[in-house]
């Protein structure tokens, strides 16, 4: 249960008269009392003689010691009230008082000594007041349902009816419904609109810690059946009849099922996703990074299965909106499909999916973690919290000095004057030329590009950030990176001076491995109004001679450069020497081709048979 329902209390509230302080008094001695006092001392009952087995502090008010305003204080602190009054007598069912923000408990005491319920006389009162929890007749003379009494109230902490259920609509409340449909959809994991025998023996075993047998779940089914037109289809359960058993359990009088279903995925007593549940508790410590682990890049795997329908290895926009239907908001806009790979359509591809959550966790995992909570994450994969899903890097530091990393995901901060060919860089690295750049929307557009590059064999992530072009202001998250892109336009004389102001201010002593990028190399090449040329400049400052790219192609730009940045950042330790040995590039490019053709091979086998 909740940290804050570690304790039920209850003030016990009545008119003179009518036995409430004999009520508590029975229930610690278990006897009745011959000596009653005006007011009962407050009590704690341990949690392990309560049946929720939860501790429950009492507190009895005495009108006759105690003013309105002591009462109020106490109602303020109480978690449930109970309020008492004489079955046998009428008046002081009148004089019930109900106002009150949290869970009431109706109370007719005194029941041995009369011989009718006054249940008839109270159920106009219940009706017409929704925090009544419930109401039980009982006697503190022969004991009768004084346990009961305060296990009910407990109950109406633990398991509170009102944010559930409206019982003058006889419904489950908006806020349930919703909360209701988001944990059927994500144990739905064939995405079929229905929860099959193993769905609901996992959803069970899930919430429940046991499996049912098969003649139980025949038997749940039946319930559904028997009661409504579409609540079971192909032997599955819909969401109607997963909705229509929660209201049963509920008017039952069983709230503590649906609530330990709600717990279980998240939600707090207001049916909100708790803050615990959406962003627990991970270390980072400076100079370290975020990454997905095996697990988590499986489980997304298996999310982008379940929605991509056809089987095109994309997800269109309908089965975007259908992935995203877990969470409160749209979490991804149009600008995520300029951030990673799509299709000749637009639509996320496998691999941008997988991009996009990648680039999420590197750059802000607190947001990765709230998207994996929304996605049920902890619970499909049976872990404690979607911390799990998280690799924390080692120190970069650490990497340097053992001149090898364990990382997957590489940065690269593009940095250049304004109209040098940056964002057509980054959009060439998602496969792009400058005819289909050319339909990206202002208003839709990215300061980041990634994908995945092929380095040695090993698939590694190359996230690009364009960086906006103002020496004088240049942040901490602007120079953080593991290779830096200077880029600048052949065809304008003004366009190196900025690259080569930013290298000798910001990075001339780094540690960070440089790249000047000649770009828009299908134009006229002029002179540069610097005064060094960029090949001289580069020479002097023992750089790479600036790397002549364009994105003004047919095909798809080529993608050597960026398996070259890919490999400088994971080798920053190499010498220069070692780097420009056209062997070494040949060997990484050609690796890069093969396993990306067979990395997609695979998939599309894997794919055909699922």
């Amino acid at each position: 249960f909740p940290a804050a329902r570690h304790v039920a209390v209850t003030v016990v509230v009545a008119n003179h008269n009518v036995g409430k302080t004999s009520l508590i008094m029975s229930l610690v001695s278990e006897e009745f009392p011959d000596e009653v006092p005006l007011r009962a001392e407050e009590i704690t009952i341990p949690a392990d003689v309560t049946p929720e087995r939860v501790p429950t502090h009492i507190v009895d008010y005495s009108e006759a010691e105690q003013s309105d305003e002591q009462l109020y204080q106490e109602i303020s602190k109480a978690n449930v009230i109970c309020i008492v009054y004489s079955v046998n007598n009428k008046k002081s069912i009148e004089k019930v008082s109900l106002v009150s923000a949290v869970p009431l408990i109706l109370v007719g005491n005194k029941s041995d000594l009369v011989e009718h319920s006054s249940m008839e006389t109270i159920l106009p009162i219940m009706n017409q007041y929704q925090d009544i929890e419930t109401c039980v007749e009982c006697s503190a003379k022969n004991l009768k349902n004084i346990s009961e009494l305060f296990y009910y109230a407990q109950k109406a902490v633990l398991h509170p009816t009102g944010p559930l259920y409206c019982p003058e609509e006889k419904e489950l409340k908006p806020s349930c419904i919703k909360a209701l449909t988001r944990i059927f959809k994500i144990s739905d994991l064939d995405n079929d609109g229905t929860l099959n025998d193993s769905e609901l023996n996992f959803f069970q075993r899930t919430c429940f810690n046991t499996p049912l047998a098969p003649q139980a779940l025949e038997d749940v089914k039946n319930v559904v059946r028997r009661n409504m037109m579409d609540g079971v289809k192909d032997n599955g359960l819909t969401l109607k009849g997963f909705l229509f058993l929660h209201t049963l359990f509920i008017q039952r009088g069983r709230h503590e099922t649906t609530w330990t279903v709600l717990r279980r995925f998240g939600y707090d007593d207001d049916l909100e996703l708790t803050q615990e549940y959406l962003f627990p508790l991970i270390k980072i410590p400076p100079d370290c990074t975020t990454e997905l682990n095996h697990n988590a890049y499986l489980f997304l795997q298996s999310v982008f299965d379940k929605h991509d329908k056809d089987r095109d290895c994309a997800l269109s926009p309908e089965e975007v909106k259908d992935l995203f239907k877990v969470f409160p908001y749209m979490p991804w806009g149009p600008d995520v499909n300029n951030t990673v790979c799509t299709n000749e359509q637009g639509w996320l591809t496998y691999q941008g999916y997988l991009s996009q959550w990648t680039l999420t966790t590197y750059l802000d995992v607190q947001r990765s973690l709230e998207y994996l909570g929304y996605l049920g994450y902890s619970i499909i994969y049976e872990q404690e919290s979607q911390a799990a899903a998280i690799t924390v890097t080692r120190n970069k530091r650490i990497d340097l000095q053992k001149k090898q990393t364990q990382r997957s995901v590489f940065r690269c901060n593009v940095l250049g004057a304004r109209g040098s060919g940056k964002s057509g860089f980054l959009q060439a690295f998602l496969g792009r030329n400058l005819q289909r750049q050319r339909r990206i929307r202002e208003e839709h557009k990215s300061f980041y590009a990634i994908s995945t590059t092929y380095v040695y064999g090993q698939e590694k992530y190359l996230l690009l950030h364009e960086v906006m072009p103002d020496i004088d202001f240049l942040t901490e998250t602007d120079l953080a990176c593991d290779v830096v892109c200077l880029v600048y336009d052949v065809n304008n004389p003004r366009s190196f001076e900025y690259c080569a102001k930013v290298y000798k201010q910001y990075f001339i002593d780094s540690k960070t491995p440089c790249v000047v990028i000649a770009a828009k190399s299908d134009l006229h090449e002029v002179r540069q109004h610097y005064s060094l040329s960029p090949h001289d400049f580069c020479r002097k400052h023992k750089l790479h001679p600036p790397q002549p790219f364009t994105c003004s192609t047919n095909e798809a730009p080529s993608k050597d450069i960026y398996t070259r940045l890919t490999t400088m950042a994971m080798y920053p330790h190499m010498a220069q020497a070692d780097l420009k040995n056209s062997t070494f590039w040949l060997r990484a490019s050609v690796g890069a081709t093969v396993f990306a053709v067979l990395g997609f091979a695979m998939y599309r086998a894997l794919l055909k048979q699922r």
